[in-house]
């Protein structure tokens, strides 16, 4: 299974690292009364965020002791908030970062996290995305509801469900249908946790938000002339 987690996630990457992510972190320049000024991106915001961030999330399991460890991913609102392309490189980050972090974590365990936690459900919120837009159009409430809460919880716990099936357990004394019923729990705190988030920065910080556009969301009523 390690073979096979780590195509996944190489063939990930260089799709990622091939459409050039890095340019969404150039900086640009606004047209002022002032005159032209340079603005960088603000994307750098929570990108810096979630390199701190997510490592302590993914290494929870692995430094507090419980019966049945709980995990979140995060992957979703990366996506939101980066897009795909730059948020697979991030994985990669904060995977590595993650295995200094905890020492109880070996290199397989960071790439299964890199895989299980990052890579798969990012893709699965990508396409989900796609689909969304794809039949229900551009609406605010479909982009918070539709995409950052329900699609949340439906791709965290597909993939939940997947790595259970390819033998990736929560806890070896723990049955699969009460692991089963955890991981659907926890896809509900994701889910929650990513529409809260995209909830706030729609509304105070839509800058952040690499998948959100005014012009595509918020339309501007069309005024009648006499």
């Amino acid at each position: 299974m390690l073979i096979v987690e780590a195509a996944i996630s190489l063939i990930a990457l260089a799709i990622a690292l091939w459409l050039r992510p890095w340019r969404m972190l150039g900086s640009s320049t606004l047209r002022t009364p002032e005159g032209p000024q340079r603005r960088i991106s603000p994307l750098i915001s929570p990108l810096l965020a979630a390199l701190v961030l997510l490592p302590w999330l993914w290494a929870l399991p692995t430094l507090v002791r419980m019966p049945l460890p709980l995990q979140l991913s995060g992957a979703c609102m990366l996506v939101l908030m980066l897009g795909w392309p730059l948020a697979i490189p991030v994985f990669w980050i904060v995977g590595t970062s993650t295995a200094v972090l905890s020492p109880s974590m070996q290199w397989d365990d960071a790439l299964a996290a890199i895989t299980w936690l990052g890579v798969i459900p990012a893709t699965l919120a990508m396409l989900l995305g796609a689909l969304i837009r794809r039949f229900n159009g551009t609406r605010m409430f479909v982009y918070v509801l539709g995409r950052a809460f329900l699609g949340t919880v439906a791709c965290v716990f597909l993939t939940g469900a997947l790595a259970q099936w390819s033998g990736h357990v929560l806890a070896a004394e723990v049955d699969d249908g009460l692991s089963m019923v955890a991981r659907w729990l926890m896809a509900w705190s994701d889910g929650l946790l990513t529409g809260m988030l995209t909830a706030v920065f729609v509304a105070f910080k839509p800058e952040w938000l690499a998948t959100w556009s005014d012009k595509l969301y918020l339309p501007k009523p069309h005024s009648g002339g006499q």
